[in-house]
C-alpha cells in the first residue's frame, strides 16, 4: 500500500476549534497561565502609567519649576519602572514554564496515541511525515506558546489602557489615530490572510520532503543497486523546489507586515505631532499633555506591530496545531474482546476465560488450533486480497503458504494476530471468535519472525528480551542457545551486553536473524509465524537457524511464508494460493503428484515471484 503525505493545500477545517483546542491543554498547569496572564498585566498596566507620569514631570518642570514636587514624581516614575521588569520577567517566565509543560503533554498525548492506532494507518502516512509532526509543528508550536499568549496579552492591555489615557487626554487627536488604526488593521488582515495560507503550504511542503528524505536515506541499497540517484535526487530536487516555493511565498508575506507596520506607525506619529503642536499653540493642550500622548501613540503602535509580527509564528503554529489534532483523532484500534488468558499453576498451563451468562465463566484450554471459515479480506473496499479462505490447523502442525507476490501469504497472517479486520467470515482460536479475544491476550500467544529485522538501539540482551520483558538473564541465554545465536554473541567483545545501533547494523544479516529468533523463542509462543526467516542469509546460517527453529516449533502452530520452496517440503499442509485463493493444498508428496501449480513452481515450470 502506498503511503501518502498530505495535500500540499490544505486548509483548516475550525481554525477557532484548533485554538480552542490548545487553549483546552492549559488546565493542567492554570497556575502557570493565570500567574503568567497576572504579571503580564500587572507590567503592561505599569507601562502604561509610567507614560501618564511625563505629562505632569513635563508640567511641573516648565511652569511650577517645583523640586519637590517633581522629585516625587520621578519616584513614582521609578516604581513603575520596577513593576514593569519584575511583570515582564516572571510574566515570561511563566509563560515559558507553561509552554514546555504543555509541549511535552502534547508529546505524549501523541506518542500514546499513535501506539494505539491500528497498522493500517501507518501504512497510509510516511514515517518522514509522521516525524515531520513530531519535530517541525512541535517546535513551531512551543516558540509561538513561549511568545504568542503573552504578545497577545500585552497588546490588548497596550491599546486598551492607552486608548482610555489618550481619550482622556484629547478625544480629536484619539480620533486622528483610531483612523490610522484601521488602516493598519486592514493591511495586518489582508497581509495576515495570505500569510496563513502559505505558512501551511510551507508546513505541509516540509512534511512531504522529509518523508521522501526518510524514505530514501533507508533505502539507500536499493537506490544505488539499481542506479536511481538521478532519479531520487531529481524526485528531491522537485520537492525541494516547491518547498522553496511555499517557503519563499510564506517569508515574503511575513516579512511584508514589519516594514508596512512600521512606516505606517511613522505616518500616524507625524500627523499627530503636527496636529498636537496645532492644539498646544492653542492653549488647549499642555506640552506635558502632548509629550505624554506621542509617548501613548508610539506605545499603541507597539504592542500592534510586535503581534502582527508574530502572526507568521503564530499561522505556523495554527497549521502544525492542526496536523498534531488529526493526528490525535484518528481512531484508535477498535478493542472490545472479553475474552481474557489466564494462567493456572494448580492445572498447569494458560486458560482462555471465556464469559458466559449470568456472569459465569468457561475455561478453555490454550491449545493453538487456528480456523479460517469463509474469510474475504480487503485493504481498500472493492479490491479484494483474500477471497473465500477456509483452512484449519492443529497444534503443531506447520502450516505454509507458498504463491506469487500479492498472492496473500502475509495478509493472512497479519490477520490471524488482528493487524487487520475481516470483512466477512470468521477466525476462531481454540473455537473462539478472535473478535471475542482481547489484543492483548491473542497476541501474547504468538511471535513473529520477520524476513527483515527490526533490532532496536539497545544492548543484545535488551533486544532478545524485548520478546517477555521480564525475562531473566538465564532465560535470555536459554533463548539464544536455542536460536544458535549463543555461539556468536559470546564471541562478541560485550557478549551479551554488546550495544546495537539501530537496527543492529552493526551485526550481519544473519547475526540479526539469530537475534530475531531469540526474540521469539523466549516468548514461549503458542502459535509462530515465520515469514521465511532463513531466505537473506548464508548456507551455514541457515542451517543453525534450521535446528534452532525445529526445537522452537516443537508442540506449537507455526505458520510459514515461504519464498524457498525448499525450506516447506517437511510441512503438514502447503497450501498454494494465487490471486487471494487457495487453488491447492496438501503435503510436499501430494501436490508433487496432483502436478498442479506447486509442481510447476518445484520443477522450475514456473517461478515464485
Amino acid at each position: 500500500m502506498n503511503k501518502q503525505s498530505k495535500p500540499l493545500h490544505l486548509r483548516p477545517k475550525d481554525p477557532k476549534k484548533t485554538l480552542m483546542r490548545l487553549f483546552g491543554y492549559f488546565r493542567y498547569n492554570k497556575g502557570l497561565f493565570f500567574g503568567g496572564i497576572l504579571f503580564t498585566i500587572l507590567g503592561t498596566l505599569a507601562e502604561v502609567a509610567s507614560n501618564a507620569m511625563l505629562s505632569p514631570i513635563i508640567d511641573a518642570f516648565i511652569e511650577r519649576k517645583d523640586g519637590r514636587t517633581l522629585l516625587g514624581y520621578f519616584i513614582i516614575m521609578g516604581l513603575f519602572v520596577i513593576i514593569i521588569a519584575l511583570g515582564q520577567y516572571l510574566g515570561n517566565l511563566f509563560m515559558i514554564k507553561l509552554s514546555q509543560k504543555t509541549v511535552h503533554r502534547i508529546r505524549e498525548d501523541m506518542f500514546s496515541h499513535m501506539e494505539k492506532l491500528p497498522i493500517s494507518y501507518f501504512d497510509r502516512h510516511s514515517h518522514g511525515d509522521l516525524m515531520s509532526t513530531f519535530t517541525n509543528d512541535v517546535d513551531m508550536l512551543t516558540q509561538s506558546l513561549e511568545q504568542g499568549i503573552s504578545q497577545l496579552t500585552i497588546s490588548i492591555i497596550t491599546v486598551v489602557g492607552t486608548f482610555a489615557m489618550m481619550i482622556y487626554i484629547s478625544p480629536i487627536l484619539t480620533l486622528l489615530v483610531a483612523v490610522m488604526l484601521l488602516i493598519m488593521f486592514g493591511a495586518i488582515k489582508y497581509i495576515g490572510q495570505k500569510s496563513a495560507v502559505n505558512f501551511r503550504n510551507q508546513q505541509a511542503a516540509l512534511a512531504d520532503m522529509n518523508g521522501y528524505v526518510e524514505e530514501i536515506m533507508s533505502g539507500q541499497k536499493v537506490v544505488k543497486v539499481f542506479n536511481y540517484e538521478k532519479r531520487a535526487i531529481d524526485i528531491f530536487n522537485r520537492k525541494n523546489e516547491e518547498l522553496r516555493k511555499a517557503s519563499t511565498q510564506a517569508s515574503t508575506y511575513g516579512t511584508m507586515l514589519m516594514p508596512i507596520m512600521g512606516n505606517l506607525s511613522y505616518v500616524k506619529y507625524a500627523l499627530v505631532s503636527m496636529a498636537g503642536a496645532f492644539l498646544v499653540i492653542k492653549k488647549v493642550l499642555s506640552v506635558g499633555n502632548i509629550a505624554s500622548f506621542l509617548q501613548y501613540t508610539r506605545s499603541v503602535s507597539r504592542p500592534i506591530t510586535m503581534f502582527s509580527n508574530q502572526l507568521n509564528t503564530l499561522f505556523a503554529a495554527l497549521a502544525g496545531a492542526e496536523r498534531i489534532f488529526n493526528v490525535l483523532d484518528e481512531e484508535v484500534e477498535i478493542d472490545q474482546g472479553d475474552v481474557t488468558l489466564v494462567k493456572h499453576d494448580d492445572k498447569g498451563g494458560y486458560y482462555w476465560k471465556v464469559p458466559k451468562n449470568n456472569e459465569e465463566y468457561e475455561e478453555i484450554p490454550l491449545r493453538g488450533y487456528i480456523t479460517f471459515k469463509d474469510v474475504n479480506f480487503s485493504y481498500e473496499e472493492g479490491k479484494p486480497v483474500l477471497k473465500n479462505i477456509n483452512l484449519h490447523a492443529k497444534p503443531g502442525q506447520k502450516i505454509a503458504f507458498v504463491g506469487s507476490t500479492g498472492a496473500g501469504k502475509t495478509t493472512i497472517t497479519n490477520l490471524i494476530n488482528r493487524f487487520y479486520e475481516i470483512n466477512e467470515g470468521t477466525i476462531l482460536f481454540d473455537g473462539i471468535d478472535i473478535k471475542r479475544i482481547r489484543k492483548y491476550d491473542l497476541r501474547s500467544t504468538m511471535s513473529i519472525v520477520l524476513q527483515d529485522v527490526h533490532l532496536f538501539e539497545g544492548t543484545i540482551k535488551d533486544n532478545i528480551r524485548y520478546g517477555r520483558l521480564d525475562a531473566t538473564d538465564e532465560e535470555v541465554m536459554e533463548a539464544a542457545k536455542l536460536a544458535n545465536a549463543h555461539y556468536f554473541i559470546k564471541n562478541l567483545p560485550q557478549g551479551y551486553d554488546t550495544m546495537l545501533t539501530a537496527d543492529g547494523m552493526n551485526l550481519s544479516q544473519g547475526e540479526r536473524q539469530l537475534l530475531s529468533i531469540a526474540r521469539a523463542a523466549i516468548a514461549d509462543p503458542t502459535i509462530l509465524i515465520l515469514d521465511e526467516a532463513t531466505s537473506s542469509v548464508d548456507t551455514r546460517t541457515e542451517k543453525l537457524i534450521a535446528e534452532g527453529m525445529d526445537k522452537l516449533m516443537d508442540g506449537r502452530t507455526t505458520f510459514v511464508i515461504a519464498h524457498r520452496l525448499s525450506t516447506v517440503r517437511d510441512a503438514d499442509t502447503i497450501m498454494v494460493l494465487e490471486h487471494g485463493k487457495i487453488i491447492e493444498r496438501g503435503n510436499h508428496e501430494e501436490l508433487m503428484q496432483l502436478k498442479g501449480r506447486y509442481y510447476e513452481l518445484n520443477t522450475g515450470a514456473a517461478e515464485l515471484e
